[in-house]
């Protein structure tokens, strides 16, 4: 499953990002690591951006870059 795949309100633990290079060093940066919690707020009209709640922080990631995160729903 991957984080694009969360509804607005559930909540999911980073397993892995699958991006290479500086895609992956870039989503790094920003806090998503293995084993982060992350929380999906909203996704715009038309899917492109997802906004997210990460360690405190609201993010806006592009589509594409949510289809390379890779997460488990927490209960």
């Amino acid at each position: 499953m991957t984080l694009i795949d969360l509804k607005p309100g559930q909540s999911g633990k980073v397993k892995s990002i699958q991006g290479t290079g500086p895609v992956k060093r870039r989503m790094m940066d920003m806090g998503i690591t293995k084993g982060v919690s992350i929380q999906m707020r909203k996704t715009a009209p038309l899917g492109d951006p997802i906004e997210v709640n990460l360690m405190g922080y609201e993010l806006s990631l592009r589509k594409a870059d949510c289809k390379l995160i890779e997460i488990e729903i927490e209960e």
